[in-house]
């Protein structure tokens, strides 16, 4: 058995760790609102999530060596998110860039798609386990 777990518990998996790396960043705005001078953070990982997918159709290519870039399932924990300097941001007459309604509300939304990944997992673990458990009954 090569893999226990299953692409989409692969994929759910690596979104719950991107998703606890947007919270840090997005908490680490609203605790520096006040802060002159501090520029607003912001961590795009959706795109970095796809590829780590392979949504495009490439599950068939497969790698060779360790030493080469990693396709489909084999990259999900291998794909690095950044943190940037938020560009679409306003600079308040402080020099602080944080819109902390705007942050407040993408915290509020990472927060659901965080649970909603978390019950999805826990949906395809008590699965696993039932099959298990179960199954031989």
């Amino acid at each position: 058995m090569k893999n226990l777990f299953d692409t989409t518990t692969n994929a759910l998996g690596a979104s719950l760790n991107y998703r606890l790396l947007r919270h840090n960043v997005t908490s680490s705005n609203v605790a520096n609102a006040e802060t002159p001078g501090y520029k607003a953070k912001v961590v795009e990982f959706e795109d970095a999530l796809a590829r780590a997918v392979d949504l495009d159709g490439m599950n068939g290519l497969t790698t060779s060596s360790p030493d080469h870039f990693a396709m489909g399932t084999a990259s999900l924990g291998r794909e690095r998110v950044t943190v940037e300097d938020n560009p679409e941001a306003d600079v308040n007459p402080d020099k602080n860039t944080v819109d902390l309604d705007k942050e407040m509300s993408l915290m509020s939304e990472n927060s659901v798609l965080y649970k909603a990944a978390l019950a999805l997992i826990n949906k395809k673990l008590a699965m696993l386990k039932y099959g298990i458990t179960e199954g031989g009954k």
